[in-house]
């Protein structure tokens, strides 16, 4: 571990110093030497400086992402070995989960009990991927009648170089949904963390290092997207490439990809709807519907910012949902008993705000909330609007913030339809008591994972992926091995 990667994690502040990236197992400043700053959303300060990455420094990252790959640096392990590592970064990021987890708060705002509830989503991410290294197997097929005997069978092979990019609102544990797998699968790899959130991304970087984990075979690459990001969407050398992010950063990377035809997998953005029923059992409801739009400050792809509510009980869900948002509390994400924290830049404030401002404009009503918080910091309001509907942006776009858009509807019938009626398709719940309504309606629904009764559930266990714009392929569970692997075919006569 670097002195200043101990430093930031013993809570300290090097806004003078640059934390070096990782390339070919050598922790570097890179070969322009430019720096970009990392800061604190809860104050605006500048808490650290990361390379800013050339594309000089990509192609060498990839370069020595492909030496390891071809000299099987990592695939010479065997699977049980390989498995055991990827197990031991798992516990080695448990063991540092209350640095982490303040580490993370301080670099993109979240509440520090809540972020080291992500380290240790993170690092089942590790565990679990570890039980699958010596898993992959092909098959075996008899083809051939018995007087001419033809056998074939299946291999299960690395893909090759992966480049991650990973977003800024759950930095840690986005790395760990690609690394983990990819790894798992026998890729080598080139992560690029999020501009705005890069400091965990290096720390998970040096953990891997020490706990085996070869050089070259990781590689983290920090600096812009349009850079970084945009120089591993087309490399030549980049087998295939994982992205989380905008559905129209995801756009860019699909068209630059289709040099070399790199296969992809995009968890792009949502606008995702929850329907409450007449009959559902609202002291759930309520919290719940709450927790899918306010949690992280409303910045998560699969966030609940469409309500669609039954007349029934419009007006007890729509003031307990504002009350509930209302009673949190927002702060900076190291004080004790807060509920939420900033958003994580002005311009991400400044889009919430315009949004808001917008909705307004369409002739919606701001319910509760809807206003910055203080002057210090990027905090911003829980926020409820009514009198809304579909033609609205408020309802349409991808806000990425704490903004609850609430209709009414009459029957499932129109739940339904309202709910489909968006570009994006990446997470949905319903809530309802009536089993077989809430299993019909699941069903109708298009989106890449649905809640009963529930809206954020299911962990590495559960495949999550959109529908339409919010993307192609699936993270977690064993179908998130599929983005980084090839099936070939042998056939051979006996």
């Amino acid at each position: 571990m670097t002195k200043i990667l101990e430093q930031m994690l013993a809570g300290g502040r090097a806004p003078d110093s640059v934390v070096p990236m990782l390339i070919d197992g050598e922790w570097t400043h890179g070969d322009g030497g430019d720096a970009l700053p990392t800061h604190d959303p809860g104050t605006g300060d500048v808490i650290a400086n990361v390379p800013r990455a050339t594309l000089a420094d990509v192609d060498r990252a990839v370069a020595a992402a492909r030496a390891a790959f071809d000299e099987s640096r990592w695939m010479r392990l065997a699977p049980a070995q390989r498995g055991a590592i990827l197990w031991r970064i798992g516990d080695a990021m448990i063991a540092r989960a209350e640095d982490l987890g303040a580490l993370e708060s301080r670099n993109m705002g979240i509440p520090v009990p809540q972020a080291q509830a992500m380290v240790r989503e993170a690092a089942a991410q590790f565990h679990y991927y570890a039980g699958w290294a010596d898993k992959i197997h092909g098959r075996t097929l008899d083809l051939g009648p018995a007087e001419r005997r033809i056998q074939g069978y299946t291999l299960r092979e690395p893909i090759g170089v992966a480049a991650l990019i990973v977003p800024w609102n759950a930095p840690l544990i986005s790395a760990a949904k690609k690394l983990a797998p990819a790894l798992a699968a026998g890729c080598s790899c080139v992560l690029k963390p999020a501009t705005e959130t890069p400091l965990t991304a290096l720390v998970l970087g040096q953990i891997m290092s020490d706990c085996g984990v070869p050089a070259g075979v990781v590689n983290v690459v920090t600096g812009s997207g349009e850079t970084v990001g945009g120089r591993m969407a087309d490399h030549p050398d980049v087998d295939t490439l994982g992205f989380t992010g905008s559905t129209e950063v995801g756009r860019s990377i699909i068209h630059a990809a289709t040099g070399n035809l790199k296969t992809l997998s995009l968890e792009l953005g949502g606008k995702s709807p929850v329907i409450v029923m007449g009959d559902a059992d609202l002291e759930a409801a309520i919290p719940g519907v709450a927790g899918a739009v306010f949690w992280n400050t409303g910045q998560v792809c699969a966030a609940g910012t469409r309500l669609f509510v039954h007349d029934s009980v419009y007006d007890q869900v729509v003031e307990g949902v504002a009350a509930r948002g209302r009673a949190l509390k927002v702060g900076y994400g190291a004080d004790a008993g807060v509920d939420i924290g900033p958003l994580i830049s002005q311009k991400q404030l400044d889009r919430v705000t315009d949004y808001v401002d917008v909705g307004r404009g369409e002739g919606a009503t701001v319910y509760s909330g809807g206003t910055r918080i203080g002057d210090a910091g990027y905090f911003f309001e829980p926020t409820v609007i009514v009198d809304v509907d579909q033609s609205m942006r408020v309802m349409r776009e991808e806000i990425f913030g704490p903004v609850l858009g609430v209709m009414r509807f009459s029957d499932a019938d129109e739940a339904v339809a309202l709910a489909n009626d968006n570009s994006y398709g990446l997470a949905s719940s319903v809530w309802s008591r009536d089993g077989a309504t809430a299993h019909a309606i699941a069903r109708r629904l298009r989106a890449g994972r649905v809640g009963i009764n529930i809206h954020r559930a299911g962990g590495v266990y559960m495949p999550a992926g959109g529908y339409r714009h919010s993307g192609w392929g699936r993270e977690n569970g064993e179908e998130a091995l599929l983005n980084y692997m090839e099936t070939k075919s042998v056939v051979a006569t006996l």
